[in-house]
């Protein structure tokens, strides 16, 4: 069932590692539709089993558990070694389409690059990346994905004791940008070679027919970063941490920490409780995706030296990332056509969010709801115009509020809803968890039995600070 090319690779790549055995493991939820896409029939088995498996207590013939080696920027800074401090990949596997996964354990206990961690995870992170990200797949955002979440029975000290667990995620790759870095800083070549090869042969095959592999190569990541970081914004998400180390190159969404999705509309709006700075704020995220893409270029000159090439496709990051990000904001707002002055309607929308503190996801809905709505407007002139835009398209009323009802969420995984889902989790109760995750599974539906997890948090339930769970 596993295979892991990975550990093919030279053994500088990585360390064999075991996870640590904890003493109590127990399943707390099993993504058993993602487990049949992946054909992981050899895993299917009562709770307790896999709650053994996925704890890390038991290891499956096949897996080569390992730890891999990365450097990374951290908030502009240079670390050159970092690695997987606390989690251990026990291979891949091959879904029913032929790609291959990888099949990771977070929170499986100390490696050699744990830096005086324990390698352990709490379980508040646990509960936050499996809703996270499984949210994100519902919206059609490109991430990793939840498969397993097991609590050990042991107690994780942070600033309090807290209950353990294991998460087990799903990835295209766990190749980062901060990979390449990790043998570009040493000078390795023969690495860097390595490393870009294997991760041509495995996610842009394509690539390796150009005459310049290694620059088409370093094109394919830019442009799925473009469409990703548009994605993100497009539905209103902060990723709170985007070191380069947590980049990936399979262009997904990797590494939910200090995450989080906008309530109110603000541009510069950050949850993350160590960016003190504003770096990686919900309006930079374009710009710094566009500041890794170059630290991974630097990278690739040890195997192709035209700077003016790299920096000919880096030129291209910022139209890409245009593009992409009106086109979607054009879909929000149901306009079908493309006219000059959109741009203009789109941030005059979205300014006077800001200025009256409105809900970023429920006013895109509400802003349908209006389309026939004959009373006076609900916001304003900005209303009043994009209703005059709206007339001039060929399409019924009825037809553009469907459109942007299918592209504009009623439900994502609201901060002060996964935190109470959290606080009962680690009380024993997953109710608040069971019920978010059904209820994101259909985002742009009406649930209205869920009815209450579209709604916005009241002053007092709002959670401004999140936590990256190391």
């Amino acid at each position: 069932m596993f295979d892991n090319s990975y550990a093919r690779l030279p053994e500088r790549f990585y360390v064999r590692v075991d996870p640590a055995r904890v003493p109590a493991p127990a399943l707390l939820a099993w993504n058993k539709e993602l487990a049949q896409d992946l054909d992981l029939h050899g895993l299917s088995g009562p709770d307790h089993k896999l709650a053994q498996v996925f704890s890390g207590n038991e290891i499956p013939a096949d897996a080569e558990p390992i730890a891999l080696a990365y450097a990374g920027h951290q908030f502009g800074h240079f670390v050159p070694q970092l690695g997987d401090g606390r989690a251990v990949l026990l291979g891949e596997v091959i879904g029913g389409k032929g790609r291959r996964h990888d099949v990771q354990l977070k929170g499986s206990g100390q490696t050699p690059f744990s830096r005086n961690g324990d390698g352990k995870s709490s379980l508040g992170p646990v509960i936050r990346e499996y809703l996270v990200s499984e949210a994100m797949h519902r919206l059609g955002v490109r991430t990793t994905r939840a498969l397993a979440a097991v609590t050990t029975g042991e107690t994780v000290y942070r600033d309090t004791a807290l209950p353990g667990a294991v998460f087990t995620r799903v990835a295209s790759s766990h190749v980062r940008i901060g990979t390449f870095e990790f043998f570009a800083a040493r000078g390795d070549q023969d690495a860097v070679k390595t490393l870009a090869d294997y991760a041509i042969a495995r996610h842009y095959p394509l690539a390796r027919d150009e005459p310049r592999p290694y620059r088409a190569f370093f094109r394919q990541v830019l442009e799925r970063q473009a469409a990703l970081i548009a994605h993100w914004m497009d539905v209103g998400f902060i990723h709170g941490v985007m070191n380069t180390d947590n980049t990936s190159i399979a262009g997904e969404t990797i590494d939910y920490g200090p995450c989080a999705f906008m309530d109110e509309f603000q541009v510069d709006k950050v949850f993350s409780s160590i960016d003190r700075e504003g770096r990686y704020a919900y309006g930079h995220q374009a710009a710094i995706a566009h500041w890794n893409l170059a630290r991974l270029a630097e990278c690739l000159l040890l195997l192709d030296d035209d700077q003016h090439a790299f920096e000919e496709e880096l030129g291209r990051f910022p139209i890409l990332f245009h593009d992409q990000y009106y086109t979607r904001m054009r879909r929000k707002l149901g306009l079908t056509t493309e006219e000059p002055d959109d741009e203009s309607l789109i941030e005059e929308w979205l300014q006077y969010l800001q200025n009256e503190g409105l809900d970023y996801t429920l006013s895109f809905r509400r802003l349908a709801a209006r389309i026939c709505a004959d009373e006076p407007s609900e916001f304003g002139a900005v209303e009043r115009k994009w209703k005059r835009r709206i007339e001039n398209q060929p399409q019924a009323a009825a037809d553009i509020q469907a459109r942007m009802d299918s592209v504009n969420p009623l439900f994502i995984p609201r901060n002060h809803q996964v935190e109470k889902a959290i606080e009962g989790a680690i009380a024993g109760d997953l109710s608040t968890f069971e019920e978010l995750l059904k209820v994101l599974k259909q985002p742009f539906q009406e649930q209205l039995e869920l009815a209450r997890y579209a709604e916005p948090p009241l002053p007092e339930q709002r959670v401004t600070r999140t936590f990256c769970g190391t």
